[in-house]
């Protein structure tokens, strides 16, 4: 799964390289350690332009009665997007990049859980594919969320989770954002394992494991003791 992950990049760079054609810098502001139900920095296309926003990470279906069911709904398998009530209809229809710069996994031990942050190898942002929704609550306040997808772990995931969050080169982000696209085994095949060999993974510090720590700290290797 994918339940924590950070973005700290400059926004003026994601402006200009997924030409965003909205100014949402006045919002943005560098997360360490994003948690559900918390904003995610998010793109969706209306076919000719990209615009960029928070939705809420936890996605609320259209037709549920309660908004507690996002809480379940923080990721979805990529297998099983075509056939589940909750992602069927979003996956041919309203289908969003999740923006980030690296995601925490914990590692089991014998011992213990080590919680884990991966990137890729050049430290650049990446996209993870995802699915939105518009919920309409009882009282008429609307609320828009995401959920991230998830596909099997690469070589390098494999030894510390048996998922992983689907990251998109460039060539599958235009078809992932391509609303003209709802052949479900097109889409299908963008949602594949990204190259290990450029991504890396290191230890980080346990203060990771509470959404209440939310600092710089939480992103630095750490030393193991001889």
């Amino acid at each position: 799964m994918c339940g924590r992950y950070t973005l700290t990049v400059d926004p003026n760079l994601i402006m200009a390289e997924y030409q965003i054609i909205n100014d949402f810098t006045d919002q943005y502001e560098m997360r360490y350690n994003i948690a559900p139900s918390q904003g995610a920095l998010s793109i969706i296309s209306d076919g000719e332009n990209r615009r960029a926003g928070y939705l809420r990470w936890g996605l609320i279906p259209f037709w549920s009665k309660d908004e507690k069911i996002g809480y379940k709904l923080i990721n979805a398998r990529s297998e099983t997007l075509h056939e589940k009530p909750s992602f069927k209809n979003a996956f041919k229809k309203r289908r969003c990049l999740v923006m980030a710069d690296g995601f925490y996994e914990w590692k089991r031990t014998e011992d213990k859980k080590q919680p884990m942050r991966i990137t890729l190898k050049d430290k650049k942002i990446f996209a993870m594919a995802g699915l939105w929704e518009k919920w309409t609550s009882p009282e008429g306040q609307d609320i828009h969320s995401c959920t991230i997808i998830t596909t099997k772990p690469n070589d390098l995931m494999e030894e510390i989770h048996d998922r992983m969050p689907a990251i998109l080169t460039r060539e599958q982000e235009q078809i992932w954002l391509n609303r003209s696209i709802e052949d479900t085994n097109i889409l299908q095949d963008v949602l594949t394992p990204y190259d290990a060999s450029k991504m890396e993974a290191y230890k980080v510090s346990t203060l990771v494991n509470s959404p209440k720590n939310d600092s710089e700290v939480l992103m630095e290797r750490v030393v193991e003791q001889q």
